[in-house]
């Protein structure tokens, strides 16, 4: 037949080149497509049909191609066609454009034709691309198979005769199943270990030098298991228990976790082969290695002997049945597999029902019997918000920690779209796109030798790079690069840092497939009914109890990844970005060479005395990102405040943010030893933590508009210094005028001196443009945020550090910031100033001043009173007034508290007007109140105002009066250095060395303070600053301890105590009058060596209890962060008890805050709970605590170390006299 025939036939190529025609091309298409139905819809793989149908458009197009050759051999007078250039290569495809493969014809033919060619040669390229990605698809696949078919699956036993058995069951196979090899295996393992296996047992647990190297290999085989790699996790166990000495990181957990990948594919042959192993090693099997065993016998339904030999050695072994229900974590599928198993071998079997949930525990501790006593009446705040309101915050929240990341807009001056901004963001958006293709190839290329690294039986990071898409990669990526600072950021730290990205990423989206976003939605919004203005419940509870009586089922914890894994994966991804990341040389270079150049370099630098690698954007990148002006900045969702109210803290690890992971107790990243101890805790003993921790992050924000205002008019111009708005590069200092340009250097007409003086002079001036550069970023974020939010309800997630002090999670914008953050937050829900708001508005102003810090309350009202006009100008005309708030020295906390005032009494009602604006109340010297209360110190107490009085008592004015007293008498005696001191000891040269040596801080730490505040003197002879400070600071201690002696006998018992028990060989633990347990992690640091790469990283852990204790930092740091963990307790029990009376309360440590109307309120609490803390025998609670902890075990106690640490513990300080009642009557201890 003819090509023109057979084509009239099959297409109607008349009917398809009429002008109507591309719907019935596609018609066409479809009845070709009909011809070969029955094939596609017949058993071939997705592949074979996919294939099938590309060959048909192919073999479609390769008529019509026929179809026109044929009409221009005849000359056919309808059309006329001069040329057909059909593209048959990818090469000739691309060379050409369709739209120039078709000559013009004559007539209205031609145009048709042009048209019909133009589908011909797009339908041509579409097969094109259709074919090389199913190519490419079967070339993926063909590689996955080959590289399965290279990984090891027999394992190398390194017990003769397991081996040989191993072979002779593998030759008998096909008589022998595996499955009665397996019964047989496990008969013959041993019951218990051997003593070689138990001593070698022992080995493993005592190195320490393994143990990293064991949770690396464990995160290895977990992360094979995730991504589908389970024959590479196989293959990666046979190699290291093939290995002697590569044995020795291999634990039960890890052939367990292979063990359950095989079960779950139902591969019993495979599973057989880690029995073997985990024989060969001398370890015992468990209820989970049985649990495997079972489950995939139930998948493969094996006969009933098998199942009843197994489940009789498990019994011999020691195992309960019942345990294989309620002591494994099972999935559902998992569950009923095994299940099914043992009801094969044990028809009548029946699980034990699941537990009823737990009564719930009551904490017993005195200090909380009132927070938690029933019958009592209670007014829990609500919030402000209707539940309709609260449900759709709830979802905008779900949707920014789904995307992880949030996009604000900057609130840099916006450049004007000239020609030139236009060009530099054309420019930027062309290498983005070009960046993310060679970023995509680049991760492509290091996960192919990732996997050959794997292949080779190491556990490299093939299966990290497979938990996220490359597109997702990408996007972190440039995240990353976006992000970079101009002087560049240490590789060590960005490496840390994008590994945890990738971590958190990986968490969530394992939270959103594992469908535990849609039950959290389900028993939120039913907790919101908690919450909500609009809403009404049974009974009023704490927000924890609520949730828990909601029965949410508490997803399993995910174990974070060790941080040498994370430097790791981190290090590989940033030397990806610097490998794939470049940009055209005439960028930086106009004139210079089109070849392409790396946007980032590796370089080193000293900081601190020590030399870093640094990754540093090129110049040109940095002006590119100036001159473009963009407007957007990106975080990540974990740093930015919540929309929503944050999650109750039920747990060490369940609470706070909905779906990203979040730590109750913060620490440095790697260490283990603060979660293990929550772990071990009863759940009722952290009850008063958890609810504190919940109310703290319950309390809703919003942004003070009128501040922001301000703010942002000096950001954009040229910033206040003075008043804590950054300046922008532009008016950082320039180079010393001698300095030409770095090629030429300093001019040579300069002396040796002049030179020296020049680079110092450079120095200088570049530290501090690197400082300015710095601060202006840190305050673009916080008022970008800030302008993100300011028409919101917000609220700040907290945690606590292992002292238990309190901070919010969201590092940028919160009110543990500096005077300008905290005067940008107020609360969304705001009260009724009442009879004596107004008042304590007043009050807290002039202490924002801190002009009548040695006055009653009663003066400092009087005398905001006397400032009323400067008050109400400074509300009006903050810029253009008398800027009398300027000179405060809280000066945008003072501004914000003058608009309120104004507003107040420009009301028609004052008592009524509604404020939102938080008043504080601020402890005096809060860490020498503790001491003064512990020791019962009369003296000492009357100091830091735990005495009643009429004038509030300054403790840093009355130790440099002492001082004063000694110098007086030295000067007298002829002491050169106290008769230069004459004129110069006042307040503020001793405030911070008294203000931390209650913290620890040294003689040595003490001087450089002095020091600095001696330098700060003009009219000083700085010739006598080290002298000086040397004779000050010993004087400022001996003033101390004649006021505080009480103090020191403490401190010095505390001190004693943790160098004695750190001799022992154990780090200092205790609990807290709170029941939170602590331990210090001060540990001697061990080196841990990422090799390779750009850079080899060497970086420090030393958190960990199976090191060292470090005797220096064990023994300094015990008494402040013993104190510490005192006015953490004092905060949360005040927080309690002010949330059972209804108040909104938030706190900067020993600084607590609330609404104008219910300070007096706050004031009585803080007090009663203060009293209630010390109260309690807190030293003798501690020397019985350290007593059992340490000096109990027989194995120790006849130890010269742990003698005279007994000996220390019992000889508690003695207290004095003081009555703790009269706290309850001071005006001043918090004001």
């Amino acid at each position: 037949m003819s090509a023109l025939g057979w084509g009239r036939r099959a297409a109607g190529l008349g009917r398809a080149l009429w002008p109507a025609g591309r719907p019935r091309l596609l018609a066409e298409e479809e009845a070709f497509g009909g011809v070969r139905g029955h094939r596609r819809s017949s058993s071939a793989s997705p592949c074979e049909q996919d294939r099938r149908k590309d060959w048909g458009h192919a073999e479609l197009l390769e008529v019509l191609q026929a179809r026109v050759r044929q009409l221009q051999a005849e000359g056919v007078s309808e059309v006329t066609v001069k040329r057909v250039d059909v593209a048959l290569a990818p090469e000739a495809s691309s060379a050409q454009s369709p739209g120039k493969a078709w000559a013009r014809a004559e007539g209205a033919a031609p145009k048709l034709s042009g048209r019909w060619a133009q589908k011909l040669d797009k339908e041509q390229r579409l097969m094109q691309k259709r074919k090389q990605r199913l190519e490419g698809r079967l070339q993926k696949r063909e590689r996955t198979l080959a590289w399965q078919r290279q990984l090891r699956v027999e394992p190398r036993l390194l017990s003769g005769r397991l081996a040989n058995q191993l072979q002779r069951w593998e030759q008998g196979a096909a008589r022998s199943p595996w499955e009665e090899q397996l019964a047989q295996l496990l008969q013959e393992a041993p019951q218990r270990l051997s003593g070689d296996a138990a001593k070698a047992s022992a080995v493993r647990g005592s190195d320490v030098r393994l143990e990293g190297q064991r949770q690396r290999l464990l995160s290895f085989f977990e992360c094979c298991l995730l991504t589908g790699h389970l024959p590479l996790a196989h293959h990666v166990l046979v190699t290291h228990h093939s290995r002697s000495r590569q044995q020795r990181l291999l634990t039960l957990a890890m052939y367990n976790m292979v063990m359950r990948g095989w079960a779950r594919e139902g591969s019993f042959k495979e599973l057989v082969y880690v029995f073997f192993m985990v024989k060969d090693a001398g370890l015992a099997p468990d209820l989970l290695s049985y649990a495997a065993a079972l489950q995939c016998m139930g998948r493969l339904d094996q006969d009933a002997s098998t199942i009843r030999r197994c489940l009789k050695q498990m019994a011999q072994d020691g195992l309960q049945l019942q345990g294989l229900f309620t002591a494994v974590p099972l999935g559902e599928g998992e569950r009923a597999e095994l299940l099914r198993a043992v009801r094969k071998a044990e028809p009548t079997f029946r699980p034990p029902p699941p537990p009823p949930p737990p009564a719930p525990q009551l904490n017993t501790s005195p200090l909380l019997r009132e927070v938690y006593a029933k019958g009592c009446p209670v007014s829990y705040p609500r919030l402000h918000l209707p539940l309709k309101k609260l449900q759709d915050l709830f979802q905008q929240q779900l949707r920014v920690e789904l995307a992880t990341t949030v996009t604000v807009q900057s609130v840099e001056k916006a450049q004007p779209p000239t020609e030139e901004v236009l060009h530099a963001r054309k420019t930027l958006a062309d290498l983005r796109a070009t960046w993310e293709t060679a970023l995509y190839q680049e991760l492509q290329e290091t996960k192919a030798s990732e996997a050959r690294a794997a292949r080779e039986g190491r556990p490299s990071l093939f299966p990290y790079l497979c938990l996220l898409s490359e597109r997702e990669f990408v996007g972190l990526l440039l995240q990353t690069l976006q992000a970079l600072p101009a002087q560049g950021e240490s590789l060590l730290f960005l490496a840390h840092e994008l590994g945890l990205r990738v971590f958190n990423r990986h968490i969530v989206q394992r939270k959103q497939l594992s469908k535990q976003v849609q039950v959290l939605e389900q028993h939120y919004i039913k907790y919101l009914h908690l919450l909500a203005s609009d809403t009404q419940v049974a009974e009023r509870c704490l927000p924890r109890q609520w949730w828990e009586a909601l029965g949410m089922p508490e997803a399993p914890h995910e174990q974070p990844w060790p941080v040498s894994v994370l430097v790791q994966l981190g290090k590989q991804l940033a030397e990806v970005l610097v490998q794939a990341v470049q940009m055209p040389g005439s960028l930086a270079a106009p004139r210079g060479p089109g070849s392409l150049i790396p946007v980032l370099y590796h370089v080193y630098s000293f900081r601190s005395f020590r030399q870093i690698g640094i990754l540093k954007p090129h110049p040109a990148f940095t002006q590119l990102l100036e001159a473009a002006a963009e407007r957007t900045l990106t975080f990540e969702s974990t740093e930015v405040p919540m929309l929503c109210p944050p999650l109750p803290w039920t747990s060490p690890h369940s609470g706070a943010f909905l779906l990203s992971p979040t730590k109750m107790m913060r620490s440095v990243e790697g260490t283990q030893q603060h979660q293990l101890l929550l772990e071990r805790c009863p759940p009722a003993q952290l009850h008063g933590a958890l609810d504190a921790l919940t109310q703290l992050g319950n309390c809703a924000w919003r942004v003070n508009g009128r501040v922001l205002d301000l703010v942002l008019e000096l950001f954009t111009d040229k910033g206040c210094p003075r008043l804590g708005v950054p300046a922008p590069p532009s008016e950082a200092p320039r180079p010393p005028q001698g300095r030409q340009t770095p090629k030429s250097g300093l001019l040579p007409d300069l002396s040796p001196a002049d030179k020296a003086e020049m680079r110092r002079e450079l120095a200088r001036r570049l530290k501090v443009a690197r400082e300015m550069q710095s601060l202006r970023a840190d305050a673009l974020c916080r008022l970008s945020l800030a302008q993100h939010l300011r028409h919101r309800v917000f609220w700040l997630p907290h945690n606590m550090d292992f002292r238990g002090r309190t901070y919010p999670c969201p590092p940028h914008f919160n009110h543990l910031g500096s005077d300008l953050a905290r005067a940008l937050l107020e609360f969304a829900q705001g009260r009724p100033l009442g009879p004596h708001g107004l008042d304590w508005l007043k009050i807290h102003l002039v202490n924002l001043t801190g002009l009548k810090k040695r006055e009653s309350l009663q003066a400092r009202r009087d005398f905001a009173d006397q400032l009323m006009e400067d008050i109400l100008d400074s509300a009006d005309q903050p810029m253009t007034g008398r800027r009398w708030w300027m000179e405060a020295d809280e000066p945008w906390q003072a501004l914000a508290c003058c608009m309120e005032i104004a507003r107040a009494t420009r009301a028609p009602d004052p008592a009524a007007y509604i404020s939102h604006f938080p008043v504080h109340q601020d402890g005096s010297c809060n860490g020498l109140q503790h001491y003064a209360a512990l020791g019962r110190d009369s003296v000492g107490a009357a100091s830091v105002n735990l005495l009643p009085s009429d004038l509030p008592q300054d403790v840093y004015s009355g130790v440099a009066a002492q001082v004063e007293v000694f110098r007086r008498q030295d000067a007298e005696q002829g002491v050169r250095v106290a008769q230069v001191l004459e004129g110069f000891i006042s307040r503020k040269v001793v405030k911070q060395t008294v203000m931390t040596v209650v913290y620890g801080v040294t003689r040595y730490g003490g001087r450089l303070q002095i020091e600095k505040r001696l330098r700060e003197l003009h009219d000083f002879p700085q010739e006598f600053l080290w002298e000086a400070s040397h004779y000050l600071v010993r004087q400022v201690f001996n003033s101390l301890q004649e006021m505080f002696s009480g103090t020191r006998s403490i401190q010095r018992w505390l001190t004693e105590s943790a160098r004695l028990i750190s001799h022992t060989g154990s780090a200092v633990e205790w609990v807290t009058p709170l029941g939170i347990p602590v331990i210090q992690p001060y540990h001697r640091d061990s080196k841990v060596m990422i090799k390779g790469g750009i850079q080899s990283l060497t970086f420090s852990s030393s958190g960990d209890t199976s090191q060292k204790p470090n005797t220096l930092k064990q023994k300094n740091g015990f008494p402040p962060n013993f104190i510490h963990s005192l006015d953490s307790s004092h905060m949360m029990l005040t927080a309690l008890h002010c949330y059972r009376k209804g108040l909104t309360f938030v706190s900067v440590h020993d600084c607590f805050w609330t609404h104008a109307a219910d300070v007096a309120v706050m004031n009585q609490v803080c007090r009663e709970q203060f009293v209630r803390l010390h109260s309690q025998p807190i030293l003798h609670d501690l020397s019985r605590f350290l007593v059992k902890r340490f000096c109990s075990d027989s194995r120790v106690s006849k130890s010269v170390w742990v003698s005279r640490l007994l000996d220390t513990l019992l000889s508690v300080p003695k207290t004095g006299a003081f009555d703790l009642e009269q706290v309850k009557r001071s005006t001043y201890f918090f004001s």
